[in-house]
């Protein structure tokens, strides 16, 4: 798949950006006008492509994703010598939504993918069928894929601004009113359903393959039928999001039915495959679906990608609170992702040694979700319904294979508290600098609802002024749109 951006369009729910010239013939740039009034076979390829490239837009800059939710959830650092804003407004606050690098961060990209989303969708219902549109299958098999990759950034949306809500009904024409906010309760029921509509509806009718490339990143999801199996690892993340954070009982079984059809491979309810080669685990640990990066012109790079970590540091816990090895050293997953470097402080106390090597290059892929992650949710979920003994298995075949720690011995009959506590410090090792993980589980088991610091999300600081704040706030320029003042509550009448 060729890599640059998606359409020449930056849609969030207030602004449209014109990132292009549209009247120039580009076909990762297709023309606004044509995709919507006249799409043709090639602009519907090309606009699904580029839902791909517009999915990782800001998730491995700097100052993206990764690493915004990485320095709020105590795994990082960014020591960027330029900006103390990293530190002051950070880790110590207020977050400020008029701040577009900082409180106002990750919110556009988003939503400019959900609006490219919605142009694809639109586009099918007026395309006509073959030799000059697509089938039916065609088609379904698009709005399958349109849908699952929407249902991900209204994920990432509501991962960061959470108890204050967003909007979802977003499919609207420029200039119409703009979509009402609604609870994070409603932005995961819309998630969920989308997630199930995508997979029951769409792929279920969409033939045996696409008419469109995946990158490379979803090797082994590039038909229908192993889409589905990436679709429904995303459904297991929600649904133990739901049950965790806004307490859906059902949500549970929800959760271990996804995950039994995604590409994990459980054996049993309770235990994997035993592990007979260690290369061979490793390799199935990581298999999943990941952002992909690149280095040619016009494409985008890793650039979290800093092994001698000019920006990029460990949190100083990560050291602290790592258990160690039988053969006295620490756990190989901190080994594995965490290099020792020459000190670096910073104002107020802020000090780390440690960089790290999570990435192995400037085009090194992030993972959206891997095998090592299903398994921990699985723990959960057979937590959420009781079987306590087959979550301390599945809790204890991370800790042997994926940290080379021995097994906890009497998890299965512990307080179920000192299960989450060892379930959290296993995803903060295996997930490590992967997506905000911390600080999302933080909020999920430790965080009361509330836009306030929160000193009791269980996140370590390094100096008593710092703050742990729940969530990010809305951008200035969306308050701005609905008429409301900078750092609004838009959910609040």
């Amino acid at each position: 798949m060729t890599k640059g951006t998606s359409l020449a369009l930056l849609f969030g729910t207030l602004v449209v950006t014109a990132c292009g010239d549209l009247n120039v013939t580009d076909l990762n740039n297709p023309g606004l006008s044509e995709l919507e009034k006249n799409p043709t076979r090639i602009t519907v390829i090309d606009a699904t492509q580029g839902l791909f490239i517009g999915a990782r837009q800001n998730i491995a800059a700097f100052n993206g994703y990764v690493s915004e939710l990485g320095v709020l959830g105590r795994e990082s650092y960014n020591f960027d010598a330029g900006d103390p804003r990293f530190i002051t407004e950070l880790l110590r606050g207020p977050l400020d939504g008029g701040s577009p690098r900082f409180g106002g961060n990750l919110w556009n990209e988003r939503y400019a993918n959900i609006r490219n989303a919605n142009l694809v969708l639109n586009a099918l219902a007026i395309l006509g069928g073959l030799p000059v549109g697509m089938s039916d299958e065609e088609k379904e098999s698009i709005r399958g894929v349109v849908e699952t990759i929407q249902a991900l950034d209204f994920l990432l949306v509501i991962d960061t601004r959470d108890t204050l809500g967003a909007a979802i009904d977003v499919n609207v024409a420029l200039g119409a009113p703009l979509g009402l906010f609604v609870t994070d309760t409603a932005v995961y029921a819309h998630i969920a359903a989308l997630l199930d509509d995508a997979v029951t509806v769409h792929l279920a009718a969409g033939g045996s393959r696409f008419p469109f490339t995946l990158p490379p990143g979803f090797t082994g999801f590039t038909t229908p039928s192993t889409f589905v199996k990436f679709n429904r690892a995303l459904k297991a993340r929600v649904e133990v999001y739901r049950a965790t954070r806004l307490g859906c009982a059902t949500c549970w079984s929800s959760a271990k039915s996804a995950i039994d059809a995604s590409f994990l491979d459980v054996t049993s309810d309770t235990s994997l495959k035993a592990a007979v080669d260690p290369v061979a685990t490793a390799a199935m640990l990581a298999r999943g679906a990941y952002y992909d990066f690149g280095s040619g012109s016009g494409d985008l790079a890793n650039g979290i990608f800093d092994p001698t970590g000019s920006k990029q540091r460990g949190h100083p816990s990560l050291r602290t609170q790592v258990e160690m090895q039988p053969g006295g050293q620490p756990d190989q997953r901190f080994l594995n992702k965490v290099a020792t470097v020459p000190l670096k402080t910073r104002p107020f106390n802020h000090s780390s040694d440690m960089a790290f090597t999570v990435y192995s290059g400037s085009v090194a892929p992030v993972p959206i979700i891997r095998n090592e992650e299903l398994i921990l949710l699985r723990a959960e979920a057979e937590l959420g319904l009781g079987n306590q003994p087959g979550a301390a298995a599945l809790i204890n075949y991370i800790r042997v294979n994926s940290g080379g720690l021995l097994p906890r011995a009497g998890l299965d009959v512990a307080p179920v508290a000192d299960v989450i506590t060892e379930l959290l410090q296993q995803r903060l090792y295996s997930l490590l600098f992967e997506g905000g993980h911390r600080w999302i589980d933080a909020r999920r088991y430790h965080g009361p609802q509330s836009a306030a610091p929160l000193p009791d999300m269980g996140l370590p600081s390094q100096d008593a002024g710092d703050n742990v704040f729940s969530v990010m706030p809305i951008p200035a320029d969306e308050c701005s749109a609905r008429g409301l003042p900078n750092n609004c509550h838009p959910l609040i009448p």
